[in-house]
């Protein structure tokens, strides 16, 4: 019987409380649905008149109900709106106005609305406003010849062209959405902006008038002073004066071009990101810089580039291709503040063009005097010749080589078969270019060469001197003539074809597999 009672007992307890519950549940549901057949009530009450200075009752001789004219100094409100004009039509029944000359709708403390027509349907809370159309929100004022105003959720729409200001920036477009809550605009179809330092066309645009910021979708450019932008996709800044923009991205700042598949520039400060297939193209000097990514600076002129960087002096005749991990360029100012570029390459640098090619570990290349200088085991090859020593020196003028200098252990090989090498070292070497090609070389200090005489293709001896100074004179990349002065010391060996050994001069080296015969090799470790 205990048993019993605690059990009659517990379902009591468990009846009483879902009976609480769902009485919650009733009591909240009735609170809900109240509050919202309150807010819908709230937002489909009648359209009142504040004021008239007259009201004439007419019957509509369709419908045969009561129509309201009111004349002179009209003044009408419906939920959080007021309407004033000249004269009105007001239908009780279908709770809708319209309203002829000196519109004008007033939303909050911030949106007003003019026009000379308009039709008002409190169901909907749809406001048409026709001729001569001006939209004023704060500093935006926006001017179109129709609008149609969605006052609950305050947005308005035009499609027979607007144009908008806002600050320094004047909008114009065919179609456009205003979102009032958010201050922001929807454009499409011939989209423009002007500002006094630019003209920005588009197919499509979002434009926030609070930050002044545009949002590109599709084909969009940026013509001014000191910028040329293109892109399909981004955002552009016009306060700050800042963009970033990607999917086919230009950008023209009037001393580089840059393109990138992602570019970020602040045009206020000059400075500029690149990210990936990044391409930076000098007109003036007919330079191209590539990478998949760039940093740099307008004023004074100054960028980075690395990962898979390439530098290329462009020429009609023999472009030159430079690859290293890392390509930068300062500008540096001479003592009468004639600035000039000094551009550093950094680790595994290679060099291809079709008249010369090079390898060393860094390099710098000056502007002013159109040098290039190697550093850490530099090689050149210049049609058959290797040339190598501690730091080189690379002359040129009109972008074509003029001389060579090699600083300490300098050394030039050429290639006679797999076994033999023309073999020429001295202290010092200077070469001579003639329409990108060498041809001659003069050897300084402690000159040594070793020189296979040949007879037609056939081997005739081998020529072994010293002398302090020597000169080589090329024809198409091979040795024509060599001349040994100062006291020059030296045999000819007869040859012997199959006794005649390899000779070579200390800090001989054979580098060829190292040599970038082609473009494409200038990315091989």
């Amino acid at each position: 019987m205990v048993e019993i009672r605690i059990f009659r007992y517990l379902v009591q307890f468990f009846s009483f409380r879902h009976l609480l519950y769902v009485a919650l549940l009733l009591c909240f549901s009735t609170i809900i649905f109240s509050q919202n057949t309150q807010n819908n009530k709230s937002r489909k009450k009648k359209i009142e008149l504040l004021y008239a200075d007259d009201d004439f009752i007419v019957k509509d001789n369709v419908t045969g109900k009561d129509i309201h004219r009111f004349v002179g100094k009209v003044r009408l409100a419906h939920n959080e709106i007021t309407m004033s004009c000249d004269s009105a039509h007001f239908s009780p029944d279908n709770n809708q106005v319209t309203a002829f000359s000196k519109i004008h709708i007033e939303q909050g403390d911030t949106l007003d609305l003019y026009g000379n027509y308009l039709f008002y349907d409190g169901k909907s809370e749809q406001a048409n406003v026709r001729d001569n159309v001006e939209l004023v929100d704060k500093e935006t004022h926006l001017y179109t010849d129709a609008i149609d105003y969605d006052v609950k959720n305050r947005i308005a729409r035009y499609n027979t062209g607007g144009r908008i200001t806002n600050a320094e920036n004047t909008l114009t477009s065919i179609i456009g959405v205003y979102y009032v809550s958010e201050n922001l605009f929807h454009f499409k179809d011939s989209v423009k902006i002007v500002n006094p330092d630019y003209i920005m066309t588009a197919d499509t645009m979002d434009y926030n008038t609070q930050t002044e910021t545009s949002f590109f979708a599709g084909p969009t450019k940026v013509v001014g002073d000191s910028i040329n932008l293109y892109c399909e996709k981004g955002w552009y800044d016009t306060r700050r004066d800042i963009t970033s923009i990607w999917k086919n991205a230009v950008i023209d700042n009037r001393q580089q071009i840059i393109h990138g598949d992602s570019l970020f520039f602040n045009n206020g400060t000059g400075y500029g990101e690149s990210y990936r297939n990044v391409v930076i193209e000098d007109t003036t000097n007919n330079l191209i810089i590539k990478g998949n990514y760039a940093w740099y600076y307008k004023q004074p002129e100054k960028f980075l580039v690395t990962d898979k960087a390439v530098f290329i002096q462009v020429s009609n005749n023999d472009s030159l291709f430079l690859h290293a991990d890392t390509i930068n360029a300062v500008t540096i100012f001479d003592s009468t503040a004639v600035g000039y570029r000094l551009m550093k390459a950094f680790h595994g640098c290679r060099i291809y063009s079709k008249s010369l090619q090079a390898k060393c570990d860094s390099l710098s290349y000056s502007f002013q005097d159109s040098v290039i200088r190697f550093y850490t085991l530099p090689v050149i090859w210049s049609e058959e010749n290797q040339l190598t020593a501690d730091s080189m020196a690379l002359f040129t003028k009109n972008r074509q080589a003029d001389r060579l200098e090699l600083y300490s252990s300098a050394f030039v090989t050429s290639e006679i078969d797999t076994s033999r090498h023309n073999q020429i070292k001295g202290r010092s070497l200077t070469g001579y270019f003639k329409k990108n090609e060498l041809y001659k070389i003069d050897i300084r200090g402690n000159g040594e060469t070793i020189y296979y005489l040949l007879d037609g293709n056939d081997l005739a001896g081998v020529n072994q001197t010293k002398s302090a100074r020597i000169e080589i004179l090329l024809e198409k990349g091979k040795i024509s003539d060599i001349f040994e002065y100062e006291n020059p010391e030296g045999f000819i060996d007869p040859p012997d074809l199959k006794k005649l050994p390899e000779v070579r001069l200390p800090g001989y080296s054979w580098l060829d597999s190292l040599r970038p015969k082609q473009m494409s090799d200038i990315f091989k470790k």
